[in-house]
């Protein structure tokens, strides 16, 4: 039995690692997206091999963020103690997980259609490259919504395997809404980020400007999401979720507070998580009831 007591503690630390609960933040786009581009359901093959290909691709690019930026965490109060800085995990552990997950994606990719596999490399390009753009440029926010923007893009993919303007714009309204809420958690680092020379917005613009843009991003993806209400012919109950929505922005933004560590997580992570899938619910609702 101890054997599987050292799976189940390894298995926990990966799962805290890549921060597997945060796939909310992407899932529910990536559905909503599969469900608009088939019509309703979407084929079970469809659904099992995009979830897989969804989660080997989120888990690889975290593992590969939390390995590219460990010296960083080591030398931040706020992130030393994560896995790496605190040896839970060793480096090549972690190494083979990214090799492993990214495997996994690229064969999911694979089952679906050529056009996945054949943008597979790319993705995995693009979804590691974020973990460096923080080195020399603010926009590095954008950079990260704009990887985890493929989901819902990918996820129609997956269905037609050609390209539309719908995933396109559900993909902007992920780009938007990640950016948006990832500059409002960096302005726990203002300090950190310009003694390293790491960039970001906060640390260039300064806390309250910071904010501000943060503010104007989620406004730009709330008029997105609007704009999707007449390109895409729904009605009241996507209304309704994207007005609730509004309100709940609202809140996360009036509530940050970088030096209340509890606060600013529930301001970048929970009402987020809570936005996603209510988001998610109202846009399935309005599909199939109405």
């Amino acid at each position: 039995m101890i054997w599987i007591q050292k799976l189940y503690r390894k298995t926990r630390l990966f799962g805290e690692l890549v921060m597997f609960s945060h796939t909310l933040f992407s899932l529910p786009f990536a559905l909503i997206s599969m469900v608009w581009a088939a019509g309703g359901l979407p084929s079970a093959h469809v659904v099992l091999w995009s979830l897989i290909a969804l989660v080997g691709a989120r888990n690889g690019a975290n593992a590969f963020n939390r390995l590219a930026d460990r010296e960083y965490d080591e030398a931040n109060p706020r992130t030393a103690h994560r896995h790496l800085p605190q040896r839970l995990l060793q480096e090549r552990e972690v190494t083979a997980f990214i090799l492993l997950n990214f495997a996994v994606f690229i064969f999911a990719a694979g089952m679906l259609n050529p056009l996945c596999l054949w943008l597979s490399p790319i993705a995995i390009a693009l979804i590691c490259s974020y973990s460096y753009t923080k080195r020399f440029t603010w926009l590095c926010h954008l950079y990260l919504g704009f990887t985890i923007a493929s989901a819902p893009v990918g996820a129609w993919f997956a269905v037609t395997g050609k390209l539309a303007l719908t995933p396109f714009l559900l993909g902007l309204v992920v780009m938007l809404w990640i950016a948006g809420f990832d500059i409002i958690y960096a302005t726990q680092d203002i300090e950190f980020d310009r003694k390293t020379g790491l960039w970001s917005v906060p640390s260039l613009f300064g806390y309250e400007d910071a904010l501000f843009i943060a503010r104007s991003l989620h406004t730009i993806m709330l008029a997105v999401l609007f704009a999707l209400f007449f390109i895409r012919g729904l009605g009241w109950l996507y209304l309704t979720g994207i007005a609730i929505s509004a309100v709940l922005l609202a809140v996360e933004h009036r509530i940050v507070r970088p030096s209340n560590r509890k606060r600013m997580n529930v301001a970048s992570y929970n009402l987020n998580q809570v936005i996603s899938m209510l988001i998610l619910f109202c846009t399935m609702a309005d599909f199939f009831l109405l």
